[in-house]
């Protein structure tokens, strides 16, 4: 038989399907065992914790990649003006432990990227990480001047917390419907779990969402008849040089530049099909969400850019991404830009 590309790759996906079928049994049993937990909180048997302050959780379904971020951000730009703020993240991938409250000097280490990022663009804003999210709102709460509103992120399973008001994101492309339980798919918990949620919301819309579409979206999400669902798609801001944030460039200067890509996030296809939208080539370097840069993938990364032809040459990356690769000195006498994001409901 002759080997050829298209053998190879039917070959991986025959394996891939057959791995899902082996890891079925222990998605069946993770799902029980998180069921099981959400029932004894469902009935009081294990306890919920609720505070006078404000609270409003973002949270997800799934493992990631559905869009947190930019989504605490919309909340900020919306409440910021009236409330005192405070948010409260796990801080995933920092090296340090225990309850932080950022300042001026923190850094992707020390508190995560994405909090960090929430600290770089609202600094007025209390931004805090803690593992322990009923502990750490007491910390919060402590202080000399406690928030009138603590936003959470990423506590939708959470359940020691009894937030004020829940607001659960799926992706588009990739709906809890259509997921399974980890490890075959990437749910942490069952699909019936929505219900807890004040609303959903769906996240990475394509700009010219049908309204034919949105109700077909609606019928597969099954709200409860107390439930809201919202659409809310991407909308691309500014591309900043890391260096100086008021130095930008528009996306239609990117076409005549060659450049080197950097994403270290969940699901950069958004990011690719705008920038292939807009006719901009790149080269692309993938990491995995949250990916810790060491000094030797730094130096692969100087190495990939110098090889790179031409005077006219950047390196994009993600604004999440950026908060970590600020932090090498290797990287700070070359000319990186991050591409901003925000969220639009559609």
């Amino acid at each position: 038989m002759r080997f050829t590309k298209k053998t190879l790759y039917n070959l991986i996906i025959i394996n891939i399907k057959l791995l899902k079928y082996i890891l079925l049994p222990f998605s069946l049993i993770y799902g029980l065992i998180v069921s099981l937990r959400n029932y004894l909180f469902d009935k009081n048997i294990l306890k919920s914790n609720e505070f006078d302050v404000k609270t409003i959780l973002v949270g997800n379904l799934s493992a990631g990649g559905t869009g947190k971020t930019p989504h605490i951000e919309y909340l900020i730009r919306l409440l910021k003006n009236d409330y005192k703020l405070a948010t409260l993240s796990r801080g995933y991938g920092r090296k340090s432990h225990g309850f932080i409250e950022s300042d001026e000097n923190s850094t992707a280490t020390q508190i995560g990227d994405e909090p960090l990022q929430f600290k770089t663009k609202f600094p007025e804003v209390s931004v805090n990480v803690g593992v322990k999210r009923v502990d750490s709102i007491i910390e919060i709460m402590g202080k000399e001047s406690p928030p009138e509103i603590i936003l959470l992120d990423d506590a939708f399973q959470h359940r020691a917390l009894k937030a004020g008001f829940s607001i659960l994101l799926t992706d588009y492309s990739s709906p809890f419907y259509k997921d399974f339980m980890l490890p075959t798919g990437y749910l942490r918990e069952f699909p019936v779990g929505k219900k807890r949620a004040n609303i959903l919301v769906v996240t990475k819309c394509p700009d010219d969402i049908s309204e034919e579409k949105k109700q077909e979206i609606i019928g597969r999400l099954k709200p409860t008849s107390s439930q809201k669902v919202f659409f809310s798609m991407i909308k691309y801001g500014d591309i900043t040089y890391l260096k100086k944030s008021n130095n930008k460039l528009l996306i239609n200067e990117l076409s005549s530049k060659n450049i080197l890509l950097i994403t270290g996030i969940a699901n950069p296809k958004p990011l690719l099909n705008y920038l292939n939208k807009n006719k901009v080539n790149v080269t692309h370097l993938k990491y995995p969400d949250h990916f810790n840069f060491s000094e030797k993938e730094i130096e692969k990364i100087v190495a990939k850019f110098q090889k790179m032809e031409g005077e006219n040459k950047i390196i994009l990356t993600t604004e999440k991404d950026a908060m970590r690769l600020k932090a090498f000195e290797e990287l700070k006498s070359l000319p990186i830009y991050f591409q901003e994001i925000e969220v639009e409901i559609v």
